[in-house]
């Protein structure tokens, strides 16, 4: 799909960029104008929405409790039990599945999995569509709605 839609692939290359800058930010606190400038000058945007991962990166860290307090009732155990991958993931899911109503929820789900796979422990994928496909039942009920 992606190889006929350019800014698919531009989007999904500043998700990957953008889970790595939340790891980044995570482990280091760093400010994120620092993350963004580090990023951009380590790695080849060329191919890279690099408004949107402004955007993921400046709008999960600008909102990050707000998003957990929306993601951690979907959770079968405590925030603290999620490794860094699947908490930043979550974080990342769930900003687009609530502030991008400009993306389906499938895309949303699809790509946090498909980073998951990539980034995750063993079966992490898994946790992570069960958790944004119970939160995408709260966040987008008429999007949901249109597919039944």
């Amino acid at each position: 799909m992606s190889e006929h839609n350019p800014l698919a692939a531009q989007r999904r290359k500043a998700r990957h960029y953008g889970l790595q800058a939340l790891y980044q930010w995570t482990l280091s606190g760093a400010s994120p104008s620092d993350i963004e400038a580090e990023f951009r000058v380590d790695n080849d945007f060329q191919h890279t929405d690099g408004e949107y991962f402004n955007a993921l990166l400046c709008g999960v860290i600008a909102d990050v409790e707000a998003l957990e307090l929306v993601f951690e009732p979907a959770l079968d155990r405590g925030l603290d039990d999620l490794d860094p991958i699947e908490r930043n993931l979550l974080r990342l899911g769930t900003f687009e599945l609530r502030d991008r109503i400009d993306v389906p929820y499938k895309v949303v789900i699809s790509e946090a999995v498909a980073l998951a796979k990539k980034f995750g422990a063993t079966d992490s994928h898994r946790y992570i569509n069960g958790v944004l496909d119970k939160i995408s039942r709260e966040l987008r009920t008429v999007e949901r709605a249109q597919d039944s």
